[in-house]
């Protein structure tokens, strides 16, 4: 992916945020929510609206600076003094983009700091000889961002664990090259095993589960029942700590939104085979300077600034790879290798799925395919065009991410997978811009409606979130919160909480069963079970009898879109997209 490509995708996945990026100041720390842990005391607050208990910027893992800079993570050193957590933990290293509310000037600037392995805490009210005693499912939620971009206080889980009775729990991880790099010279002179490994930000999400089982106790969190979900990237590393033998046994559930299931081989990583531009053997050298040897010593000295001009800027820039299959921390012959064993996968219930117009966040940024009326009103320039580049690619997103994968889990005698389709597109419109057409159920639309909280696109947020579509949005929001937190506490989504939504059945291989999960607001049909199956053959099939798409050229631009993961795809298309 070109950088230009990947900040489309940041920018796009900024939009995740379920609070503003920035605060006030930090709420006064409250005296009852003191907890003691294995480093220590930490206080936290009440959050206003909700009434959850919060603590953010807890340390789960030591500084990874100095000799700890792409090593593996290690537990944090003990504090003496009680712990005030009520400040947003410091960014991990990032460059900022558009939607980091800063002027022109500073996109493309690196923030952050590398001593930034922190976790937030959100609980329902408690003493705290309430919450050694309240033994309530856990959820670790695992932001996305390509992962190279994201952090813990976009995410609010007050609402969650407030109305719910959970333990929600947001991690950041190191992100970008300083996640993830394969090269020899970084394994030299380790000291634990998992240093061999170059999967550094899988490693911090696998500590932070290690910490939920040693402290979670003090918060009122039930080690036994650890549910981790995330969403885009937050799904892919959802998905490899499914596959990860060093996460076994920490965690009991996984929900995967709108995920992968890919990963990069060690060797195309490092550069010992392929042509890969973002690989070790051709950044390396970039890193350290002309010159100088590229070793262990000098990689780690290298300024950070360094780190990210390797990779270049603009046109020229190329992304590092992520989530590596090294054969250690994950199989060797990558995630997808052991869906169909559970003996080489942590075989844990499942909740895949996918938006149904996963493209339409990103397309909407593509001027190419959309124009801005007097610089301000987004429209499709064609848009019938724009529906289909949309659509094709979103079905083999789901294709991909969801049917293959379930089929392949059920087919291995893994635990019961439970699927779903967001459908819930009833944004509004400003005079010639309709949001439910150019957005719809675009990537990442589902995480207000998870989270409970409605803010996600910023100034369009109202004209999206409107007044009209309050009680049909809140309808579905309930429901979607109902069924992830019974799941979190059961294992199975069912009927929710309360037992009042329609039931969510397990997916089965057998033909026409119904399988599927839409959720959607009462005006969308509702919730409920679909028997619709979705293969890249069917894709590429429809996509070429499709009548909408006017032209030969319009079809092959989407086949492309649609066969980039999927290449032998290509002769679906039966010869007539030659290039």
């Amino acid at each position: 992916m070109t950088r230009a490509a990947a900040l489309l995708l940041v920018l796009f996945l900024a939009g995740c945020s379920t609070v503003p990026p920035t605060e006030a100041g930090p709420p006064p720390a409250d005296p009852a929510t003191a907890r003691t842990l294995s480093g220590g005391e930490v206080v936290g607050y009440v959050d206003a609206g909700a009434g959850a208990q919060v603590w953010r910027a807890i340390p789960f893992a030591a500084p990874p600076v100095g000799d700890l800079r792409w090593r593996a993570p290690r537990p944090p050193a003990a504090w003496a003094a009680q712990r005030v957590s009520t400040s947003p933990a410091p960014w991990c290293p990032q460059v900022l983009s558009p939607l980091d509310g800063v002027d022109k000037a500073r996109y493309g600037e690196v923030v952050g700091q590398e001593d930034c392995l922190y976790l937030d805490v959100y609980a329902p009210p408690m003493t705290a000889a309430e919450a050694r005693d309240a033994r309530l499912p856990v959820m670790m939620w695992i932001h996305g961002g390509s992962n190279t971009w994201g952090r813990a206080e976009q995410y609010d889980g007050s609402a969650l664990a407030a109305r719910f009775k959970v333990v929600v729990v947001v991690v950041q991880y190191r992100i970008g090259a300083l996640g993830w790099l394969s090269h020899q010279a970084l394994r030299d002179g380790g000291t634990l095993p998992d240093d061999a490994s170059p999967n550094f930000g899988t490693l911090d999400t696998i500590r932070a589960l290690e910490w939920i089982k040693q402290d979670i106790g003090a918060f009122g969190g039930d080690a036994g029942r650890v549910t981790i979900f995330g969403e885009s990237a937050g799904g892919h590393n959802v998905a490899a700590l499914l596959a990860s033998p060093r996460a076994r046994g920490l965690f009991h559930r996984a929900i995967i939104q709108s995920g992968s299931f890919r990963s990069e081989p060690q060797a195309r990583a490092e550069g010992l085979e392929g042509d890969l531009p973002g690989s070790a053997r051709l950044v390396a050298p970039r890193i350290v300077g002309a010159g100088r040897p590229v070793t262990g010593e000098t990689l780690r000295a290298a300024p950070l600034a360094a780190v990210f001009a390797a990779y270049g800027s603009g046109a020229d820039a190329v992304d590092p790879p992520r989530i590596i299959a090294d054969g250690r921390v994950l199989p060797a012959g990558g995630i997808a290798s052991v869906l169909d064993s559970p003996d080489g996968y942590n075989a844990v219930p499942v909740i895949t799925g996918t938006n149904h117009d996963e493209m339409k966040l990103f397309n909407v940024l593509d001027p190419r395919l959309v124009k801005f009326v007097l610089g301000k009103f987004p429209r499709a320039r064609d848009k019938a065009f724009y529906e289909a580049v949309s659509t094709y690619p979103s079905r083999m997103w789901r294709a991909n991410a969801v049917d293959a994968p379930a089929t392949r889990m059920t087919a291995g005698g893994h635990p019961p997978v439970w699927t779903y389709r967001f459908d819930w597109d009833e944004e509004g419109s400003l005079l010639i811009s309709d949001l439910g057409e150019l957005l719809g159920a675009g990537h990442s639309l589902e995480i207000p409606f998870v989270f409970g909280h409605f803010s996600l696109l910023g100034a369009f947020d109202p004209i999206a979130f409107t007044r009209a579509n309050a009680p049909g949005r809140k309808a579905l929001s309930d429901g979607m919160m109902s069924y992830w937190v019974n799941f979190a506490a059961t294992g199975r989504p069912g009927r929710g909480v309360d037992g009042r939504l329609p039931e969510w059945t397990a997916w089965t291989n057998a033909a026409g069963a119904k399988s599927l999960m839409l959720l959607d607001s009462p005006k969308g049909g509702g919730l409920r079970m679909s028997a619709d199956r979705e293969s890249g053959a069917r894709i590429v099939g429809d996509l070429m009898a499709d009548p909408t798409i006017k032209t030969l050229a319009q079809r092959c631009q989407i086949l492309v879109r649609v066969i980039r993961d999927n290449p032998e795809l290509a002769a679906a298309a039966s010869g007539r997209c030659p290039q």
